[in-house]
């Protein structure tokens, strides 16, 4: 049976990339939560408050969804944001996206996820590659991020970046 999982994504190239893509990426000793993963499992994108380089300003939002389009297996050669390469990933088909830098802000969902025992350290619980769902988070999470979604090739373009357009 499928299931359901948070991917966290943390800068902007990397963001870029896993949207116009279709793939995900995960560091060298991550093989567990990538793992995780099976082709046909749902997936939501979710970028941190530091995802755009001002965590005072942004905040953690689940921006996109999409599915698991393949198995994940070990990449020929890995991908590279910054100084962290990425050695496994999948490919993904994104069925939706919400307009650049908006989208679902999870911190306000928190207390009605039961993924989050304890809402006072939930951020804690974010600090891995993905997080998978229960059913009825899921079912919550895809509900309210629903009407915030846009089709994928209406609003993809908007997700590109290229460094020198800081």
């Amino acid at each position: 049976m499928p299931s359901t999982h948070l991917l966290i994504i943390g800068d902007r190239a990397a963001l870029s990339w896993v949207v116009t893509e279709q793939r995900m990426a995960f560091p060298a000793g991550r093989s567990t939560a990538a793992r995780a993963l099976e082709e046909g499992d749902e997936v939501f994108l979710y970028t941190t408050r530091t995802c755009f380089r001002n965590p005072t300003r942004d905040l953690g939002r689940v921006v996109g969804r999409a599915l698991v389009a393949s198995p994940v297996r070990v990449l020929d050669e890995p991908v590279v944001f910054g100084e962290r390469a990425f050695t496994e990933g999948c490919r993904l088909e994104v069925s939706g996206l919400a307009s650049f830098r908006e989208g679902l802000v999870l911190r306000d969902m928190v207390p009605r996820l039961s993924v989050f025992p304890d809402p006072a350290t939930w951020s804690a619980r974010m600090r891995r590659a993905s997080l998978t769902l229960p059913p009825r988070d899921a079912d919550l999470v895809r509900t309210e991020l629903k009407p915030l979604l846009r089709p994928y090739g209406e609003v993809r373009d908007d997700y590109r970046w290229e460094p020198a357009s800081l």
